[in-house]
């Protein structure tokens, strides 16, 4: 008994010694910090002297750790400097600080295994939780449709170019559709003439060219396979995580400009004027340089609203679309109610008042 109550007077000598060294330090002004990462935390003076300190539990693991590391990355504090924080509730906490430390204690070998252990682990749960994030699979869907629709528009412009070469008689402009199937399908250009309805050709191509045309031609259709399935995914997760501005300015613009803000959230907080130039940034760095600033973005003028007004009155209507988008968006991020069908005409009767009340350009000074 006498031992017990011995070792409980020095704990209490020692925590009162600690209080005492606190309040010297409030008094006379001395700044005090917490310094930590994922194995400690301490409370150090302007000087650099340690005055608490507290470890993590000697029961470790890589996935506590992991934990840990998470919480970290997400800027709470570990435990233990949590802990410090209540016994100094004016200290500053700065998870930096230890980088800097140069009383901070190395990594033993143990630990440092552990740690890349938990940093495997930390890299697996993000590549699993980014399947979850909405912007990352619309920004994939939305940029896979953009790579597909230029190469099958660079390819398909080759193939009726080609195959016009033989099938003169053909209107690669009527038939520009048909003209990739019909070469792919037959096995002879004048099968292929054969099929479109036209006059067999006067000139035969080798049976290598006419296979590496058929093969092209093949590759074209494929092409516009995939480009049809990428728009339409991405049509649809458009519509499901931005409805109202799918609705507004179609699931695929709005898609891009999700993607090209950055995500929705970063969309819904963007001002409407930045939004009204989303993506022009080849006219910004122009407009730098002294040209003009731009009146629209290449999204916003694919909208016929704007696209097909005329150019005097392009700039209004994007202005006025682009408060329509910034609105709809946030509507979309923030839950609100969706617009429907009716708020969409109103919008565009709009467009249409704007034109009407400017049938002519401006005159010039």
């Amino acid at each position: 008994m006498l031992a017990r109550g011995k070792a409980l007077t020095q704990t209490q000598s020692s925590d009162l010694e600690l209080d005492r060294t606190v309040e010297a330090k409030r008094r006379y002004g001395v700044t005090v910090r917490i310094h930590y990462d994922w194995r400690l935390a301490r409370v150090v003076d302007s000087d650099g002297q340690v005055i608490d300190e507290l470890n993590w539990s000697p029961k470790r693991s890589a996935r506590a750790l992991a934990d840990r590391l998470s919480d970290l990355q997400s800027g709470r504090m570990s435990p233990e400097a949590r802990a410090l924080n209540k016994r100094f509730p004016d200290a500053e906490a700065d998870g930096m600080a230890a980088m800097s430390d140069p009383g901070w204690p190395e990594l033993e070998d143990e630990e440092q295994e552990m740690l890349s252990e938990a940093a495997a682990r930390l890299a697996k749960r993000g590549v699993a939780d980014a399947a979850a994030d909405f912007d990352r699979r619309l920004d994939m869907l939305s940029s896979a449709a953009i790579e597909l629709r230029a190469s099958w528009t660079t390819s398909e412009a080759r193939c009726v170019e080609w195959a016009g070469l033989f099938l003169a008689e053909a209107d690669l402009d009527g038939q520009r559709r048909e003209i990739p199937s019909a070469v792919a399908e037959a096995e002879s250009i004048d099968a292929a003439a054969a099929t479109l309805g036209i006059a067999a050709p006067a000139h035969q191509p080798e049976p290598t060219e006419w296979v590496a045309l058929n093969d092209h031609a093949a590759g074209v259709v494929a092409q516009a396979g995939r480009l049809e399935s990428a728009e339409a995914a991405t049509r649809e997760l458009a519509r499901q995580y931005v409805p109202t501005l799918s609705m507004l300015v179609g699931p695929l613009g709005a898609a891009r400009m999700v993607v090209l803000a950055g995500g929705r959230e970063r969309l819904a907080r963007m001002p409407s004027g930045s939004l009204q130039v989303l993506g022009a940034s080849g006219a910004m760095a122009a407009h730098r340089r002294g040209a003009p600033p731009p009146k629209h973005s290449p999204v916003l003028f694919s909208l016929p609203q704007i696209s097909r007004s005329p150019r005097w009155v392009r700039g209004k209507i994007a202005r006025y679309m682009a408060g329509k988008c910034s609105i709809a968006v946030r509507v979309d991020h923030f839950d609100g109610e969706p617009w429907d069908e009716d708020k969409i005409a109103e919008i565009n009767q709009e467009c249409v008042n704007i034109r009407e009340r400017f049938p002519k350009p401006p005159s010039r000074r």
